[in-house]
């Protein structure tokens, strides 16, 4: 194909592209958001042992996030996808199972992405706990809070509330960092996006349709994250 009209071309009939990309977008956001779900919590669990743990715990996490943002996430797909494939192959092997065994190609993808999220996501909660003023958890336990409701109604929103504009950035690196995924042969939209322009010749046209996809979703996420800093930071008075 070396022309056509873009309202068939993108459109939902039976010659259009459009229900391929879109199930391409969605998948991307469900690499996307499994990633900032595991990234999320491996944060934490690394900003708690970069605040709170003994010496060696300590080295370990900035290990952790030293190495890790400063690897490529592809590198670490391949990694995650091939290594760990190699590994399932090799302990099937010992119960005589000759073939290779590949993983999942979207766990695979999601782990990876989630892994280095989460090396971000670290410095994120740790540098918000920390412009959380003493004096507020102070007043907490005056007030005659224990650590648990302390921790939910106090700690929690307002490291929240610092940590939600580097928080919408991670959200961001893994929603482009989700185009990777086709590495290991996941339809996400880079991927459909890929075959659509080898099929039709079209490259330009669909390339610039995923552009526009992509700055969707991002203006899309930014919305969802000012609604959230705008909650978190009910009763603040601003200058």
């Amino acid at each position: 194909m070396t022309h056509a009209d873009p309202i068939s071309l993108f459109g939902f009939g039976p010659d259009g592209w459009g229900a391929i990309l879109l199930a391409g977008a969605a998948v991307s956001l469900a690499a996307a958001g499994c990633g900032l779900l595991l990234a999320a919590i491996i944060g934490a669990l690394g900003a708690h042992a970069k605040l709170t743990g003994g010496r060696f715990v300590r080295i370990v996490a900035e290990a952790y996030t030293t190495a890790l943002r400063g690897i490529p996430d592809l590198l670490v797909i391949y990694l995650l996808y091939f290594g760990g494939s190699s590994v399932v192959t090799s302990i099937a092997g010992f119960f005589d199972d000759q073939g290779f065994i590949a993983l999942p190609g979207f766990a695979a993808g999601v782990v990876a992405i989630g892994v280095v999220g989460g090396a971000q996501m670290t410095e994120v909660f740790r540098g918000a706990f920390l412009a959380v003023k003493p004096g507020e958890i102070e007043a907490a336990k005056a007030c005659g809070m224990n650590t648990p409701l302390r921790f939910r109604r106090i700690v929690v929103p307002l490291t929240m509330r610092h940590a939600l504009p580097g928080v919408g950035n991670v959200w961001l690196g893994l929603l482009k960092g989700s185009s990777l995924l086709s590495a290991t042969g996941v339809a996400e939209l880079m991927r459909q996006t890929q075959v659509a322009a080898g099929s039709t010749r079209l490259p330009f046209d669909f390339y610039i349709a995923a552009a526009l996809i992509y700055v969707a979703l991002s203006l899309s996420s930014g919305a969802v994250v000012h609604l959230a800093e705008r909650y978190y930071s009910r009763g603040v008075v601003r200058a």
